[in-house]
């Protein structure tokens, strides 16, 4: 390979950040499993704590095996430096707290994961931090929106479960000239799909339980962006409110990062035929794949990403009902949260993921109670479609 030569995602996602010779030519990464190390001499371990000398000192604040995940996913996202966390929330906790003080604003899209919009009220009636949310659909808009405490911009794109796009460049302009920092949940997508570092955003966070880990046997989050804002979530929020990774949990993502791009081919290419034929059925009203020609978002999803995902929405043309009988009648599609894992998965924002959130809010969000959003697994999609269609007949 050429030294000016840049290896290709597939290459970097198997091998980057890791070299078998730093760890006794162990194939694979090991699994560091121990909460503390220990130090030759007393001075060399004060010289640690002072940061004076390079070194392990405790698993909450390094681990071999987590930097080795760390690393990889800094590289396939294009950022200068990542942290791990023992579950997305935590990631997305250690984030908005470290990026916001008493009586700031945060400036949110039009639709979030319920849990993310728990941990906002929490911050509104504990902290006096505020929040609001935006189209984000055109720069007057966004201008409208930016109030003069706003520090952050938190985005999900494609949003949970609606899959509307977001314009990152636009978003990422507008903040870069106001000073705000721009956050964007990338777990729909992964880095395989879509890069918001590249696109001008300051932070990027993985639910890593879903596509990352891929086979639904982890819980995990990480952030990625500049070695400063990294830096200083790790010596602060990571380091004190400890939501850290386990050794075993980031030696499981690594193992699902090498099969990340073969896996989201998968997915993708899954999701597509299914909804070219669930747009086609008479039992459904609606069918939001940012993938479909017709997505109002199309052009713009063309621009930021590779495909169209591997998650759909769809409504149910009928009553809530309706939408319990269909998920009901289901006999291969297990009735489950979350998402990226190789089977099938089948969820009721409105009951589930967004419980928590108010009726009258996540209706403006527009999760309907017919609204099912469908993480398409890894199966063979003629046998997919056939649980579908058997459950839409039914109704």
């Amino acid at each position: 390979m050429k030294k000016d030569r840049k290896p290709q995602f597939e290459t970097m996602a198997i091998h980057a950040g890791y070299s078998p010779k730093n760890h006794h030519d162990s194939l694979t990464p090991p699994i560091y499993q121990t909460s503390t190390f220990t130090f030759s001499t007393m001075e060399q371990g004060a010289r640690r704590f002072a940061g004076m000398e390079d070194g392990y000192i405790y698993s909450r604040l390094s681990n071999p095996t987590v930097e080795v995940l760390e690393e990889r996913m800094a590289i396939l996202e294009e950022g200068e430096a990542a942290l791990a966390f023992g579950s997305g929330m935590a990631a997305v906790s250690a984030t908005l707290i470290g990026l916001t003080k008493k009586n700031d604003h945060i400036l949110c899209s039009k639709g979030l994961y319920g849990c993310t919009y728990g941990l906002l009220q929490l911050l509104k009636e504990k902290y006096q931090i505020n929040y609001s949310f935006s189209e984000l659909s055109a720069a007057d808009e966004i201008l409208s929106n930016i109030q003069e405490n706003t520090t952050c911009i938190y985005i999900e794109t494609p949003i949970n479960p609606t899959m509307k796009v977001i314009d990152l460049a636009l978003v990422a302009r507008i903040a870069k000239e106001k000073g705000i920092k721009v956050v964007v949940d990338n777990t729909f997508l992964t880095p395989y799909l879509q890069k918001p570092l590249t696109l001008g955003c300051d932070l990027v966070i993985h639910s890593g339980t879903k596509y990352i880990g891929g086979h639904g046997d982890v819980i995990a989050g990480i952030i990625v962006g500049s070695q400063e804002i990294i830096d200083y979530l790790k010596r602060t929020t990571q380091k004190d409110i400890g939501g850290i990774i386990s050794p075993f949990d980031a030696w499981l993502l690594l193992r699902g990062i090498k099969t990340l791009a073969v896996r989201m081919d998968r997915h993708c290419e899954n999701a597509e035929k299914l909804h070219a034929l669930l747009k086609n059925h008479p039992k459904i009203k609606a069918v939001y794949y940012p993938g479909d020609k017709g997505h109002p978002d199309f052009k713009m999803m063309t621009r930021q990403m590779k495909k169209g995902g591997g998650v759909l929405s769809f409504e149910i043309d009928g009553t809530y009902e309706d939408a319990v009988k269909f998920v009901n009648a289901l006999k291969l599609i297990p009735i489950a949260v979350s998402l990226g894992d190789a089977e099938t998965l089948i969820q009721h924002p409105a009951s589930m993921t967004h419980s928590s959130v108010p009726e009258e809010a996540r209706l403006k969000m527009g999760i309907s109670n017919q609204l099912l959003r469908l993480s398409v697994g890894l199966e063979a999609w003629e046998d997919i479609w056939e649980d579908l269609k058997q459950a839409l007949d039914s109704l």
